[in-house]
């Protein structure tokens, strides 16, 4: 065992952390589709579903970049959500996803302000969580 180890300074594994953001980013998007799919299109389902979406991002991001800062990991999902909101001025993800539906689900329809203030809210909640239960089994 590294002095590192024995005095609880190393890095925690990146293996535990990546299969939870997978499990969790499952979680995630099968509670996306059953908002999108089983629910009445109303303002509450959207901003639910933004939501989700921003979480999913964040734990993608996980997913691929286990050791990242939560911080960072929150950055980069929330420059994702953006950009994938500013696309939606071009009007391409709208044609897109008439030709095919599941476009639609990955980057949206039409721009709106609102998703922007709830993908940001939501990726700072999620970083926050992060950063929480990271201290908390830093501790054990």
């Amino acid at each position: 065992m590294s002095a590192e180890e024995q005095i609880g300074t190393r890095a925690p594994s990146s293996i535990p952390r990546r299969v939870t953001a997978a499990v969790l980013l499952i979680l995630t998007i099968a509670a996306g589709l059953l908002v999108h799919g089983a629910l009445p299109d109303s303002a509450a389902t959207d901003i639910a579903g933004d939501a989700l979406y921003a979480v999913a991002a964040y734990l993608a991001v996980v997913l691929i970049a286990p050791r990242l800062p939560p911080v960072v990991a929150g950055a980069i999902a929330a420059a994702w959500c953006a950009a994938v909101e500013l696309f939606q001025l071009t009007g391409l993800p709208l044609a897109w996803g008439a030709q095919f539906t599941p476009v639609m689900l990955v980057l949206g329809t039409v721009f709106d302000v609102r998703d922007l203030a709830v993908y940001l809210a939501t990726i700072a909640l999620a970083a926050a969580l992060d950063v929480g239960i990271r201290a908390i089994l830093h501790r054990r």
